[in-house]
């Protein structure tokens, strides 16, 4: 991994990949898994709604954004037949590399990071402390994902990142509530968090840069604190009953505590 950037080459790519790409001039990321073959398995907002529903609907509800409507309302594309294939109410999509990145850079997200360097990064959403399960087990799980979808996407609980990290981990969060495995959407809101906390820091600490110094680290301790490296609310589930997990269904506690007995110990 690069010491301020994570960007790769197509030909460097291998099959079970985490990767993403920025949008709207960096405003946000797009993640997902390459499972070879120029493909891309990823997730984003259904495609069922009409355009005008997309739009009204991202107005009164945070849980899609404006730049994810746009994301979700692509062009057909002519290079790939398969390209864009999607079980009907599902937002887990195959798409072909290039409709993937959109003419954006590809990045690879990194697995099994140090500390320091996962600290080491202002922007949240391009690593994690977790380690990565093996290649055929992360490429099964989003195979099998597209075929049987992801639960309702949520920008702050159930996004492309959280989509790609449980591909790649099979882990997911306990707290329902909390903000999910994303740390893109922990740094949007850790950001104002460290701000609001190291406020009052203004009347002990006259120096600007002081109180800077300071916000900037409650900042990367925040983002710390939620990834799913160190968090203790995290649990491994297998993907075929991730559906119960995802709220599908009241899934007993005994299905909570479930292992996946696919990867090896």
């Amino acid at each position: 991994m690069g010491l301020f950037t994570n960007k790769v080459e197509r030909d460097e790519l291998k099959p079970g990949d985490h990767i993403y790409t920025y949008r709207a001039v960096f405003a946000y990321s797009h993640h997902g898994i390459f499972v070879g073959g120029c493909k891309v398995v990823h997730f984003k907002p259904e495609q069922t709604l009409k355009p005008s529903t997309l739009a009204s609907s991202s107005s009164a509800s945070s849980s899609v954004s404006v730049s994810e409507v746009n994301d979700a309302l692509e062009a057909p594309c002519f290079t790939y037949p398969d390209c864009g294939y999607k079980q009907p109410k599902s937002g887990v999509v195959l798409s072909c590399i290039d409709c993937f990145l959109k003419k954006g850079s590809l990045y690879r997200f990194e697995y099994g990071v140090s500390s320091s360097m996962f600290l080491s990064r202002v922007r949240g959403g391009t690593c994690t402390i977790a380690s990565s399960d093996p290649v055929q087990i992360v490429v099964r799980r989003a195979m099998h994902l597209l075929q049987n979808g992801f639960g309702n996407y949520n920008v702050f609980q159930n996004n492309c990142e959280d989509f790609a990290l449980y591909c790649k981990t099979g882990l997911l969060i306990l707290d329902k509530n909390g903000v999910g495995r994303s740390g893109q959407a922990s740094s949007v809101l850790g950001a104002p968090l460290a701000a609001l906390l190291s406020s009052p820091l203004t009347l002990l600490i006259p120096n600007p840069v002081g109180v800077a110094t300071v916000t900037a680290g409650m900042y990367c301790m925040s983002r710390y604190a939620t990834d799913i490296g160190v968090r203790k609310d995290v649990i491994k589930v297998p993907v075929e009953d991730l559906a119960l997990n995802l709220g599908f269904k009241t899934c007993e506690r005994r299905k909570v505590k479930a292992v996946d007995t696919s990867v090896s110990t």
